[in-house]
């Protein structure tokens, strides 16, 4: 066992430090397995030696962060935690500065290639479990690359596949029918832009949400086009999306290759295209894995329990994914310029 204390200039700081509730505390303590108290302006952290280092890192980092600016958010205290875990997630990707001042940031090292191959491609082909920031991630750069005027335009694109229902029995006309299979893309963008302002975007048509079908015939140029849900594609599909892509554009694409609702003897354009464009210069392949996953802390035990995996304990809020998690077979770019 090991102890080491911290000290801390005064109250207002320690409680900025263990946040509020002492949420940072909860969060360091279940990250290390230390224990972690705090009084008369000290911090106390015991447990084994390594992880009584690694704790008090993180303490040091966020006391400074309080110091320079005040209040830390969550999410830099779990990035923060990541990175002394595991190192730091990846060097020279930056946060996603998107509207109203608010920044978005890989939380694994996977979304970090992922983040990284987008920025260094014109087309990128990502695939991973429900919960990995696919569809987020794409989004979020999109917002920051219009933010930013390096596009002209963002194009949501997603495939109008009944999963189990009938479009012909929705109520309401074509749009009303099509509505909900577009509504993951809106809820992401809305996100990251304010109401008044996503309207306004939609009425110069700087921002576009629209079925797969819509994009025959066209071509987009600085555009940022996403295709989301692409494992619902046929090949046609996806050969016909691929090739809207005109000059100064990007293209992601990105789907969950063990939910597909085509019919049985379709090939998925999303299965097709990962082997098919896996030697053009240029196109960039990222594989995320259950490690990834950042929504609430059962989704990666649904996941696993779905692929026939060992249970594991489900992770408490504040847990980051454990190192085994983040193995490079659960989250691989591979640059098809570097494929022999």
């Amino acid at each position: 066992m090991s102890e080491k204390t911290l000290s801390v200039v005064n109250s207002e700081m320690l409680m900025a430090v263990l946040g509020p509730c002492d949420q940072h505390l909860r969060m360091i303590r279940e990250a290390f397995g230390v224990r972690v108290t705090g009084n008369h302006n000290r911090i106390c952290v015991s447990g084994e030696a390594e992880a009584v280092t690694q704790a008090v890192e993180v303490l040091e980092r966020l006391q400074e962060i309080v110091r320079r600016q005040g209040l830390v958010a969550a999410d830099e205290v779990r990035r923060m935690v990541m990175e002394v875990r595991s190192g730091p997630i990846q060097e020279g990707v930056p946060a996603i500065e998107v509207y109203s001042g608010r920044r978005v940031y890989p939380r694994t090292p996977g979304q970090a290639r992922y983040v990284k191959a987008i920025l260094d491609h014109d087309v990128v082909f990502c695939r991973g479990p429900a919960g990995t920031g696919k569809t987020y991630l794409a989004v979020a750069l999109a917002v920051a690359a219009l933010r930013e005027q390096r596009t002209r335009k963002i194009v949501l694109v997603r495939p109008a596949v009944e999963a189990g229902e009938s479009l012909g029995f929705l109520p309401g006309d074509l749009q009303a029918k099509i509505s909900p299979y577009l509504r993951p893309l809106m809820d992401a963008l809305r996100e990251m832009i304010d109401y008044d302002t996503v309207r306004r975007f939609a009425e110069e048509e700087r921002v576009e949400v629209l079925p797969l079908a819509y994009m025959r015939g066209r071509t987009l140029n600085e555009s940022f086009m996403i295709l989301d849900e692409a494992q619902n594609t046929t090949i046609a599909q996806m050969k016909m999306f691929l090739t809207r892509m005109g000059r100064q554009s990007k293209i992601v694409v990105s789907g969950d290759t063990t939910q597909i609702d085509l019919p049985s003897h379709m090939r998925s354009g999303l299965i097709d295209a990962w082997t098919r464009l896996r030697s053009v210069p240029g196109i960039a392949h990222v594989e995320l894995g259950t490690g990834d996953i950042v929504r609430h802390p059962l989704v990666q035990a649904i996941v696993d329990a779905y692929e026939g995996r060992a249970p594991r304990r489900s992770r408490q809020p504040g847990d980051e994914p454990r190192p085994d998690e983040a193995a490079p077979e659960h989250a691989r770019t591979a640059s098809t310029e570097q494929i022999e």
